[in-house]
């Protein structure tokens, strides 16, 4: 079932890939596309593959086979123009304590080839709501502000697609819908956005097509509405719904196990 066809203006897209630690396979056949213009979401228990997954594509781990063509450029054959219209924000990202919230904006920036002059500093800072924060050390952002800083810098050289771990894991609700509001701004801006995350609710609220990835391989792809229904009247489903209404964290739950993964 995961074997799709390309889908129009593709700016991600994986094909038959395979990711192996060893004897282990993580990955199995993993096919998916991610359009400009969507958030996708990559859904998984713990050890599913979420992460090898997202490792192949940003060039982390070489897989086993597949292909995986990031704006066109195979990543094995034109890895350096793949990485160049990817922007990736890690789950834990750490700065440099020393520098000011406006010289790690400029710092990055020069890294990318980016010119940024004052001016353009003072607007990357009103963009994320963080203007008055220039002269702040990152230790002194909360966590949601530091995100919002971390999600400006991976993006501040404009990348055909974004690639997100799990970016609001512990942040307090408003700043976690505050981080959803730039997420879907880049999507908006025809940006391709592909994230993984443990919320249900996160999936529920912004993802366009969430895709359930289980024991390495993806077991259901679609829209969060057409997964419900999809799966209103499986049994599985069934068992573990509460309160009478079936949520994508049901349907999750009866693709995937109660069980505990470690």
């Amino acid at each position: 079932m995961n074997n799709l066809s390309p889908l129009p203006d593709t700016i991600l897209e994986v094909n038959q890939l395979n990711v192996r630690y060893g004897t282990f396979q993580a990955v199995k056949d993993v096919s998916f596309g991610v359009q400009g213009g969507e958030i996708f979401g990559l859904l998984g228990p713990n050890g599913a593959g979420k992460t090898s997954t997202l490792s192949a594509i940003e060039g982390l781990l070489r897989p086993v086979s597949g292909t995986i063509t990031v704006a066109g450029f195979n990543t094995r054959e034109k890895p350096l123009h793949a990485r160049a219209n990817m922007g990736v924000q890690l789950q834990a990202t750490s700065f440099q304590p020393e520098l000011t919230i406006s010289e790690i904006i400029r710092l990055f920036a020069s890294i990318y080839g980016v010119d940024l002059n004052e001016e353009k500093v003072r607007q990357k800072l009103e963009e994320i709501s963080l203007e008055g924060a220039a002269d702040k050390k990152i230790a002194q952002l909360s966590g949601g502000q530091q995100q919002r800083v971390s999600l400006a810098i991976s993006t501040i050289h404009d990348p055909q697609l974004i690639l997100l771990d799990e970016p609001t894991t512990g942040l307090d609700p408003q700043s976690r819908r505050q981080l959803w509001e730039r997420i879907e701004h880049f999507r908006n801006k025809g940006h391709a956005v592909l994230l993984t995350t443990h919320s249900m609710e996160e999936a529920e609220a912004i993802c366009d097509r969430i895709a359930i990835i289980d024991h390495g391989r993806i077991i259901a792809i679609d829209t969060p509405e057409a997964l419900i229904d999809k799966h209103r009247q499986d049994p599985e489903v069934l068992k573990v719904v509460r309160k009478g209404k079936v949520t994508l964290e049901d349907v999750f739950i009866g693709l995937t196990g109660t069980a505990v993964r470690p």
